[in-house]
């Protein structure tokens, strides 16, 4: 994966020690480009954190932390940021969002992107 593409986490947490922020400290370390979507703005290690569903150019990837049920509410987002892949995190599962996903022709892979990126998989 080429690191200049940007990952957009949805479902980006203020909160030290949730998943989504360790994701975003994990993104930096390994010198991703990140941005994140979340219920509170604010920002995490010089990363944005927006509320609602602002527009992003050139999202690579979208990794979620958000149930399933949260999810309902961003599928047209989701498919509007055309991404070339979505990560459904441990707890993330939606088999709605696949199907959409698939119409879409967007890939989805179920994966923790902790361990994609501490692995040098991501």
């Amino acid at each position: 994966m080429d690191i200049n593409k940007k990952t957009l986490v949805l479902g980006a947490s203020l909160k030290m020690g949730r998943y989504s922020n360790l994701a975003i400290l994990s993104l930096v370390q390994n010198n991703y480009k990140v941005v994140g979507v979340g219920l509170k703005e604010g920002e995490v290690k010089g990363v944005k954190i927006y509320s609602g569903k602002p527009k992003h150019d050139e999202i690579d990837t979208i990794t979620l932390y958000m149930n399933s049920k949260r999810q309902k509410d961003f599928y047209e987002y989701i498919i509007s940021l055309n991404p070339n892949r979505v990560i459904f995190n441990p707890g993330t599962k939606n088999e709605e969002l696949e199907l959409i996903l698939a119409e879409n022709k967007i890939f989805f892979e179920h994966a923790c992107t902790l361990v994609l990126l501490s692995t040098g998989q991501y």
